[in-house]
């Protein structure tokens, strides 16, 4: 066309359905949970159904994990089972991605790959753990991931920290090593091995989150994709490994000659924990992280509990210190994270002002 001819022209196109945005963002005033809308509900009863939710099926998840291992023989098979629960992650998360109108992939793959790698890690060494540590052991570490976090952020990126978040961190780091130290000196079949096991899927927790919320940000990816395609690439992971040191061959022997124990169990141990994270991304949704984090440490205090009482082993006093201050390091940790939020008192502004009422009292008695 000639420079006399040519025209620029600026179009703008408004969709009639919000297409581009993710499935699970349809609307501000719409929140469902495996299928079920709580708009309708009161703020009361709306977070009443949540925490339910998260106890009921985070409990039984707990539960059933536990029983599984429970299993006798079934203990050298952690990696088989989180293969199992990798199948069904996936299934569920493709029939889940089915009932959503936007089916597009938007996460690139590259950063599914290393999801995948690390989700492979913080389960499949999770679940094996459980073939050498009793399941409240297992537990207790699970609640310290602040302090793989918070190595990682100070060699990492060179963060520095307040002395709550230092205080947190070394309560949770002498209520880890109480603990293990109560676990080694009761529990007959106590091996190295499990702590291990543990704490590396401590630190592949602890990197995860990070990756799966920058990448959900940054390309607008749905919880449903991230399921789907994580877990289904992490089972061709496991699958690999699992058919390159012949592990797959003597597993799927035991799992065949004691079905319901193993798949039945596995089937409603990967159903619930599916459901229950659904509940917990939603208490986050509607009430905050300060208020999910509170009610799901309070869910894996009652899940120590119910495996001391469902599941006959050794205790001793010690688990109940160490635990204790295990929380401690957690009570400090959220305390740190919402001081500024909420305009809460630095631990030396608080101690400052019990000296001076102290003083004033003491002012007066005389």
């Amino acid at each position: 066309m000639s420079g006399s001819n040519s025209r620029k022209y600026i179009s703008i196109s408004v969709p009639d359905k919000p297409d581009s945005m993710s499935p699970h963002i349809k609307s501000m005033d719409e929140l469902r949970v495996i299928g079920f809308n709580l708009t309708a509900f009161s703020r009361t009863a709306q977070f009443l159904i949540c925490v339910t939710g998260v106890f009921v099926f985070y409990l039984v998840y707990g539960y059933l994990q536990e029983l599984i291992f429970s299993v006798e023989g079934f203990k050298p098979f952690g990696w088989y089972l989180t293969l199992v629960q990798f199948a069904f992650y996936s299934i569920f998360g493709l029939v889940e991605l089915q009932l959503t109108q936007d089916k597009r992939r938007r996460i690139p793959w590259k950063t599914y790959l290393l999801v995948a790698f690390l989700t492979v890690g913080t389960m499949g060494l999770s679940n094996t753990s459980l073939g050498y540590l009793n399941y409240p052991t297992q537990v207790i570490f699970k609640c310290c991931k602040l302090i793989p976090v918070m190595i990682g952020g100070v060699f990492i990126q060179g963060k520095r920290y307040n002395i709550v978040d230092v205080s947190a961190a070394f309560c949770m780091s002498f209520g880890l090593i109480w603990f293990t130290l109560a676990d080694s000196k009761v529990a007959p079949n106590f091996n190295a091995t499990g702590i291990l096991l543990i704490s590396l899927a401590l630190c592949a927790d602890a990197a995860i989150g990070n990756v799966q919320e920058k990448a959900m940000k940054l390309h607008n990816g749905s919880n449903s994709e991230m399921v789907l395609y994580s877990y289904s690439i992490g089972f061709v992971y496991i699958l690999t490994g699992l058919f390159c040191t012949r592990g797959l061959s003597p597993a799927f022997v035991f799992c065949s000659r004691h079905l319901m124990q193993t798949y039945g169990y596995a089937f409603m141990f990967s159903l619930t924990g599916y459901f229950g994270i659904s509940f917990v991304l939603a208490l986050i949704k509607l009430f905050g992280a300060l208020i999910a984090v509170t009610v799901t440490t309070g869910r894996k205090a009652m899940t120590i509990g119910l495996s001391f009482l469902f599941f006959s082993k050794p205790f001793t006093f010690h688990y109940v210190w160490s635990g204790l201050l295990v929380l401690l390091g957690i009570f400090l940790n959220i305390y740190s994270k919402n001081m500024d939020r909420i305009k809460l008192p630095s631990l030396p502004d608080l101690w400052n002002r019990i000296q001076k009422r102290q003083m004033r009292s003491t002012s007066q008695t005389v």
